[in-house]
């Protein structure tokens, strides 16, 4: 044990070394925002000045496009803070009825949400509990608003909520792989085994890491059945851009280039984290010319009056801009044995020191989506794990590809709506029968 914890020790120093090293980084974004604080403001008046209808400047093309400009300059160097759910009904068997948000389990990097329906009458249609884990991957949980508007009609759903790493105290310890491993057997526990769960993106892997280890122990708490939605099982299958940086920079680069401290006054001040900036600026990077182009429209709907179009965009950047910092030790853990070692498809995969077996995943009914154009995790590597699986039986699993939808489409959009959460849906059904044993 000795020997062990001096290990541990010796890692966590080289980790301070290397934070303390890019810390710097933290502190000049957050300067960065500081001195640009008075300008925003400025803008901010400013542009309701040429807003004002008593002002004759505004009903000109001129004071339009000031006004327009100054909203653009205020957004693009806004921070976004966490958004709200806006789920407050639903629509049950014809019926609207109210949701009420309650947090009925947490721990300090996580909270489960409860969807509450407020019923005057029981619905007569079956209502299967659903739990939907959020990706921790640098956006909020509610950019799966519309998964989890789809599924309240026909579900009883609870999300992972998980927590900003800035604002979490060190004293709370660190968060790894294993962690969230724990965090999800532990939920499974609080819901007692009566659910299905639905990984979206990142969380496909842990999810799958703890049935394994639920298989394994033979755990009574077990879920009825997963469904894993663009995860990268196996990202060997198709690699896309983001799995060929990892494997062509190695781990080292990770850790040396974009692990830093939270600065002060933040909670979670001196916590190494990979900060949501530099994960915004990976994500905006990779489709640039598209985001140029969203803002050159944003500007256009707004000199042209088209304030539908203008506040389509302001609801999805207010979403996609708002970002949260992720803990380093998952990070790299996640980084290190997803996309380099491959460790869950070759059977290497360690929870707690103990090898996992994905082949004792039997009871569990798994259900694998992926889109056609997803560019994060390309076309393979969620269906992948089926083959990890190989005693589920046949009527308990199910693939589906959906044509001409990219990541997002995955579990978002029109085609989400209408032709992946009613298969999803089915697939839950189909699996509410009695467990045998």
């Amino acid at each position: 044990m000795a020997v062990i914890g001096e290990f541990v020790g010796s890692v966590r120093q080289e980790e301070d070394d290397i934070a303390l090293q890019s810390s710097p980084l933290y502190w000049m974004y957050e300067m960065s925002h500081a001195a640009l604080n008075p300008s925003r403001a400025m803008a901010g008046m400013s542009r309701l000045m040429f807003q004002n209808p008593m002002n004759p400047v505004a009903h000109t093309t001129m004071g339009k496009s000031m006004a327009a400009a100054l909203e653009l300059f205020e957004r693009t160097t806004r921070r976004y803070g966490k958004p709200e759910w806006g789920l407050d009904t639903t629509l049950v068997g014809g019926t609207r009825v109210p949701v009420h948000i309650n947090e009925v389990w947490s721990r300090p990097f996580c909270r489960l949400l409860h969807f509450e329906r407020e019923f005057t009458h029981p619905p007569r249609r079956p209502q299967p509990r659903l739990l939907v884990v959020a990706p921790m991957s640098g956006h909020y949980a509610t950019l799966l608003r519309g998964t989890v508007e789809a599924f309240l009609p026909n579900h009883d759903v609870y999300v992972t909520d998980w927590s900003d790493a800035k604002t979490v105290p060190l004293s709370a310890g660190s968060f790894g792989l294993d962690d969230y491993v724990d965090t999800l057997i532990s939920i499974f526990h609080h819901l007692g085994g009566d659910c299905h769960v639905l990984a979206v993106c990142q969380p496909a892997v842990p999810v799958m890491m703890a049935m394994a280890r639920m298989e394994m122990e033979q755990d009574p708490y077990t879920p009825k059945s997963m469904i894993l939605m663009g995860g990268p099982i196996d990202t060997r299958e198709h690699p896309t851009a983001v799995n060929q940086l990892a494997m062509d920079k190695g781990i080292d680069f990770f850790r040396r280039n974009v692990i830093t401290q939270v600065p002060w006054p933040h909670e979670g001040a001196m916590r190494n984290v990979y900060p949501g900036f530099l994960q915004l600026t990976g994500f905006m990077s990779m489709n640039l010319d598209r985001h140029l182009k969203a803002h050159y429209d944003l500007f256009r709907h707004l000199v042209q009056g088209d304030g539908d179009s203008a506040e389509k965009h302001r609801e999805f950047y207010d979403e996609y801009l708002a970002v949260m910092d992720l803990d380093a030790k998952f990070y790299l853990e996640t980084v290190e044995s997803v996309f380099i070692t491959h460790a869950l498809p070759k059977g290497e995969m360690l929870h707690h020191g103990e090898k996992l077996r994905t082949d004792a995943i039997s009871r569990v009914a798994l259900m694998t989506v992926e889109g056609e154009k997803d560019d994060i995790s390309g076309v393979g590597q969620t269906q992948a794990a089926h083959r990890l699986c190989p005693h589920i039986p046949e009527e308990k699993r199910a693939h589906y590809l959906q044509p001409g939808v990219g990541h997002y489409g995955v579990f978002n959009g029109s085609r989400f709506r209408s032709e992946i959460q009613p298969r999803i849906q089915d697939f839950i059904l189909s699996q509410e029968r009695p467990r045998k044993g």
